[in-house]
């Protein structure tokens, strides 16, 4: 399967729980997009993210975003704000926070980049906003020392979205018995890659690195997924053993199991000379807010302890 493998109603039904009918009326209902091959219907994991972004986690039909308290100082009225906010990764907490923002006047648009695009994008001034979850085996850290590379001479911010888990996708069982990096270089054991640049690539480039291993002797390094969602679903599909990708995914694939590595950190950064624009402290206001985390906590059981707060600077 390619990375940019399609998604069938059976599937879609499965990510959704609902049934295959229900799926058939959201498409009526134009809620959710998608596009024919022959005469089979089809979508990409980028249109299911963003109708769960929509409705909220809702099973079946959109429900409208509840509104935030934001202090009237930080709206934008239609001839205030000359260009939009542009945020950069691909979480979908990302597309409920730009459906926040529009609430409120803020034209807020999403690029779906990876990690390290997206601070490259920062650095280039294409994005205002961008999300990174990029671990430096040399300091054992996350984040800052690639935006300190990535983002040069340049005063950031990095504020906190969550923790969540990093780990191995195998089918039901583990019949492999892969439980550590080390088995991903098995000759026995087939993997799943994702593209340069994104946060999941470089956690396995950091742990070849570090064990001395050449990426062209691991057995399917060059596959490469756009998604955890297409790793997931190859997986299942028999493609391979192994794929690397978030915990969240898991609970649509009853057929796999999440052999749990790292814990990463998700973070938000800002240049520090917009930290204290109208937008951006709005687009913060609406992070630490209660109606918003509600939403996102429904979503997903990430750590989100640190939600909205600074967690470094460079």
């Amino acid at each position: 399967m390619d990375q940019n493998k399609s998604l069938s109603t059976e599937e879609v039904a499965r990510i959704l729980h609902v049934s295959k009918s229900t799926i058939y009326a959201l498409i009526k209902k134009g809620e959710i997009v998608s596009y024919k091959i022959g005469r089979k219907v089809r979508f990409t994991q980028e249109d299911v993210d963003a109708y769960i972004a929509r409705s909220r986690h809702s099973q079946q039909v959109a429900a409208p975003v509840q509104k935030v308290t934001v202090q009237s100082s930080l709206l934008y009225g239609d001839s205030a704000q000359k260009q939009p906010l542009i945020i950069s990764g691909q979480d979908v907490i990302l597309d409920i926070l730009s459906n926040y923002l529009h609430q409120y006047g803020i034209q807020a648009l999403r690029a779906y980049v990876g990690s390290f695009e997206s601070l490259l994008s920062l650095y280039q001034g294409k994005v205002q906003a961008a999300t990174c979850h990029l671990w430096d085996s040399d300091t054992d850290s996350y984040n800052l020392p690639y935006i300190r590379r990535l983002v040069p001479g340049v005063h950031a911010v990095a504020v906190n979205l969550t923790y969540r888990m990093q780990g191995f996708y195998v089918k039901k069982g583990n019949p492999k018995k892969i439980t550590s990096w080390k088995d991903l270089t098995r000759p026995d054991v087939c993997i799943l890659n994702r593209r340069n640049g994104t946060g999941s690539r470089i956690l396995l480039d950091e742990h070849l690195f570090r064990m001395k291993v050449s990426p062209g002797t691991v057995n399917g390094y060059g596959n490469e997924m756009s998604s955890h969602l297409t790793v997931a679903a190859a997986i299942v599909e028999g493609q391979a053993d192994v794929g690397i990708g978030t915990g969240r995914v898991i609970k649509q694939f009853p057929d796999l199991d999440f052999i749990p590595v790292q814990k990463e950190r998700y973070d938000l950064v800002i240049k520090k000379e917009m930290y204290h624009t109208p937008e951006i402290q709005a687009m913060l206001q609406i992070l630490r807010s209660r109606e918003y985390q509600n939403d996102i906590f429904s979503i997903t059981d990430n750590d989100y302890t640190d939600l909205g707060k600074i967690v470094g600077e460079v």
